[in-house]
């Protein structure tokens, strides 16, 4: 895994990965959003054939990320799966149980609509809006952060991307963290996902992940 990158908050070390999550040193928690665990299950269940493989490279990846930083407790800020139970989430089930001792906790997204019994026979905290940690909360949705305390909130929801410019006209896109001064915007983590793109401001900060890089846009 490429070596993380160290972001300051509130005099708390995060570290940012090319993975798509963020390392809470001091509390060992692991960050992530917009898994969209299943997700390729439900398409191909509708008759769009996508590859497994996608599925398994984001699960493998989360596997990575928890062996490499060893947190005591993960939380996703929403969508850690991304429709009805369905076969794709039997291989979840098996992995979950072998960090059976990682604390699991699941701010709920949108998509996250799987009935209580399966998130208690999975261990996993459900919570229903915020979720807070000292001067640090955890919300789905930007727009359920609270502009009147001076918490700090990590987020999801909105794939954020970064338009890169080329040569002549050409630009791609890439996923990337999103700060503020008052919050951090997660990328997806599922790379089977759309992305809405932002822009670089004057008092914001963003990194973009470019394959195994990640790149500071300055402007």
């Amino acid at each position: 895994m490429t070596a993380p990158f160290s972001y300051t908050i509130h005099d708390q070390i995060f570290w940012l990965t090319t993975e798509r999550g963020i390392f809470w040193e001091k509390e060992s928690t692991l960050i992530v959003s917009d898994l969209h665990f299943g997700k390729t299950g439900h398409f191909r269940k509708n008759g769009i054939g996508v590859p497994q493989a996608v599925y398994k490279e984001d699960l493998q990846r989360m596997v990575d990320l928890i062996s490499f930083f060893k947190p005591k407790k993960l939380i996703a800020v929403g969508d850690l799966f991304h429709s009805a139970d369905n076969l794709e989430l039997q291989l979840f089930s098996k992995i979950r149980a072998s960090f059976s001792k990682l604390n699991l906790i699941l701010v709920q997204g949108n998509h996250d609509i799987l009935g209580n019994s399966w998130y208690q026979k999975n261990q996993i905290e459900l919570i229903s809006s915020n979720y807070s940690i000292g001067d640090f909360n955890f919300v789905h949705d930007p727009t359920e952060i609270s502009k009147d305390d001076s918490s700090f909130y990590f987020s999801g929801h909105l794939h954020p991307s970064i338009s890169i410019k080329g040569m002549g006209k050409q630009s791609l896109h890439f996923p990337c963290y999103y700060f503020t001064d008052k919050a951090a915007i997660l990328p997806a983590f599922s790379k089977f996902s759309g992305m809405a793109k932002v822009k670089k401001g004057k008092t914001n900060r963003i990194f973009a992940i470019v394959e195994n890089s990640l790149i500071e846009i300055e402007k």
